[in-house]
């Protein structure tokens, strides 16, 4: 008897990101997939029409995995400042357990290649760009940041700060800390947060 649909699935959707941080999403095959759950091609095409469709598959995983990862700091009673630390640094951790995360984020197939990929993306960053948004008002209302900030533009220089973090991270094949990062690009950020 096989496993459960949705088991399967997220051992497929697993098995393609790790295959994706090694080889890119290019050369990233149904074939290698399936190869390393240990599975018959077709097996991955009884779960998703297209490897296309598998890779929104996986953005639409990650980011809900990401999603739940972040909860707490959407959610705590903490102060904002101690939420948005936090929240850099579990994004980090998360992130540098998932590799094939830059690998799809920076490659052309997202980009240019696969419409569906995108929206997907664009639908992750909105959904996490609406929350943190809330947290930098919520430090704005409460004096933990400083009142003239934009919150929308602010969530943008971070989102671009870690993305470009992410990037050095994936060009250089995964050779240093992610979660090292986390505390100067942590450091160097909140300087722009604080109260006048």
């Amino acid at each position: 008897m096989g496993k459960p649909t949705e088991t399967r699935r997220t051992e497929i959707i697993l098995a393609a990101l790790e295959v994706a941080a090694e080889r890119g999403l290019v050369a990233t095959t149904t074939q290698a997939i399936a190869s390393r759950v240990g599975i018959g091609q077709s097996t991955i095409f009884r779960h998703y029409n297209s490897r296309d469709e598998l890779f929104a598959g996986a953005i639409d995983w990650i980011g809900s995995q990401l999603m739940m990862a972040l909860e707490p700091y959407f959610s705590s009673s903490e102060p904002a400042d101690v939420r948005l630390r936090g929240m850099v640094y579990q994004q980090l951790e998360f992130v540098s357990n998932n590799k094939g995360l830059p690998r799809i984020l920076f490659s052309d197939s997202l980009h240019i290649g696969q419409p569906l990929l995108k929206q997907n993306v664009q639908r992750i960053m909105r959904n996490y760009s609406i929350r943190v948004i809330q947290l930098i008002q919520e430090g704005i209302e409460t004096g933990r940041f400083d009142k003239k900030l934009n919150p929308e533009v602010t969530v943008r220089y971070l989102m671009m700060l870690i993305q470009g973090l992410l990037m050095r991270w994936s060009v250089f094949d995964f050779n240093f800390d992610l979660k090292a990062e986390a505390e100067p690009l942590w450091d160097f950020f909140s300087r722009a947060l604080q109260p006048v």
